[in-house]
């Protein structure tokens, strides 16, 4: 699977995304290719959405100061998507590639984000 780009949709609103180059970002990119996936996530700390991705992926957590539109796993099993900025130890997924109206789309409480292939 050559393909490094994926989408996250929020509230309608599409962003392209690049992969990391992480053995988590890589069972991501095979998780959807079988498929596209929907995860309910919610606020959290007021910089951050967190949702549950229901199993685990490789984790190769390391110290990270996570900025806007930065795709994380957290704790092998959650997928954060940033729209502030954070200090913690993950495992980078992916990336925005462009911000515009990521902020907006994100809200506040909680959203309903699909992750799939671009197509």
């Amino acid at each position: 699977m050559a393909q490094n780009v994926f989408t996250v949709t929020v509230n309608g609103a599409v962003f392209q995304a690049d992969f990391a180059d992480t053995t988590g970002a890589q069972a991501l990119k095979e998780l959807l290719a079988q498929g596209s996936l929907t995860i309910e996530m919610d606020d959290y700390a007021g910089f951050e959405k967190v949702g549950a991705l229901g199993r685990s992926l490789p984790a190769s957590d390391v110290q990270t100061t996570a900025q806007l539109g930065d795709i994380v796993l957290y704790q092998g099993s959650q997928i954060v998507l940033f729209y502030g900025i954070n200090s913690w130890s993950y495992t980078r997924l992916g990336k925005i590639a462009d911000l515009s109206g990521w902020e907006d789309a994100l809200g506040s409480g909680s959203v309903s984000v699909t992750f799939a292939l671009k197509k």
